[in-house]
């Protein structure tokens, strides 16, 4: 007698409409002690991420954020406080809130700033920052600006020739409109791989490429685990990532004001997942530049791009996958539908 094959079934899959996880995020972050605003800003980049396809930083964090309020590590209600300190300088101090707010409640000036004095700088302390880095960046492209940001992160990071972890993860994002398509959008961690896609491996059971990351001991690994539980992740390029990391350092929290990756002990905070930092955005008016339009330029070079063989550019996957959800929804699987759904209190 020929046994029946085992036919794999999978698992439910739901699809929803963006407003609906961004309510649904919204009832998760006011249920674990956020203001209605901080709940609303979160839940837009949560659910944006989600949307987008960058999973490492979308509903995946969700938890991570609830342990954190529940630690009561950040404040939830904070509310930001922005300084006016100079023609094409803004400074805001979050609170020990979290950076996207901060961002929010400053952004008006800011570009105020930028429009008027062709540059403008936000310097953001005291803040916590917990998701992607493009989406603080990518509106203001939209609106014809340029965008540069960098933030610093908790350490777990060895630089470049050291032999312990002091550095963050430390991303840096760019947005640059352009004449005939979506801006220009690339946000990447200086360490070899980001944090949040360790985490992902882990949790499958995948092994990493080489060169990721080192174990307790220090020792190479592609053990996602071993990384995680007492080792650290190298920086991407050798000593090139380990130089841009410690410009982030310097830009992101010596120039704010807020903390180095490595200033700050939430030991005390079971649960804690949020690194307590700051954040620097530079936002540029090309208009007033000199000769054709910077947009046009922008077009210019990524028709080069294509030209010479380029199939994608930083940022194209995304706007593939932003297309997709609105055809088709956002697809979550039953179980972390279900988990969120717990989380809301529904």
């Amino acid at each position: 007698m020929t046994a029946t094959p085992e036919v794999a079934v999978s698992a439910p899959v739901h699809s929803l409409e963006f407003d609906a996880l961004v309510v649904l995020l919204e009832q998760i972050f006011l249920r674990h002690g956020t203001s209605a605003d901080v709940a609303r800003t979160l839940a837009l980049n949560c659910a944006g991420a989600e949307r987008d396809g960058a999973h490492s930083h979308g509903v995946f964090r969700i938890p991570g954020y609830v342990s954190t309020l529940k630690s009561g590590w950040v404040d939830g209600q904070a509310v930001p406080v922005v300084e006016d300190v100079a023609s094409g300088f803004v400074r805001v101090d979050a609170g020990n809130g979290f950076a996207q707010p901060a961002l929010a409640a400053a952004r008006s000036l800011l570009v105020e700033k930028a429009r008027s004095a062709g540059i403008a700088v936000l310097a953001i302390r005291n803040s916590h920052h917990f998701a992607a880095l493009w989406p603080d960046v990518e509106p203001f492209a939209y609106e014809g600006l340029v965008a540069l940001s960098v933030v610093n992160s908790m350490t777990c990071v060895v630089p470049h020739g050291a032999d312990r972890p002091l550095f963050g993860t430390n991303p840096i994002a760019f947005a640059a409109p352009r004449a005939d398509g979506e801006p220009i959008v690339f946000d990447l961690a200086t360490s070899a791989i980001a944090h949040g896609d360790v985490q992902i491996a882990a949790r499958k059971g995948e092994r990493l490429p080489q060169g990721m990351g080192v174990n307790s001991l220090g020792q190479p690994t592609q053990d996602p685990k071993a990384i995680l539980e007492g080792g650290a992740l190298l920086p991407f390029g050798g000593h090139k990532g380990s130089a841009l990391s410690m410009m982030v350092e310097l830009l992101a929290a010596a120039l704010t004001g807020g903390n180095f990756s490595f200033e700050f002990d939430w030991s005390n905070h079971p649960g804690a997942r949020t690194p307590w930092t700051g954040q620097l955005l530079i936002v540029i008016d090309p208009s007033k530049a000199a000769g054709q339009s910077f947009a046009e330029r922008s077009q210019e070079l990524v028709r080069q791009m294509h030209g010479v063989g380029l199939k994608r550019l930083p940022g194209d996957r995304r706007h593939s996958q932003r297309a997709r959800s609105a055809e088709e929804g956002i697809r979550l699987d039953n179980e972390t539908l279900e988990h969120l759904r717990g989380l809301a209190g529904l």
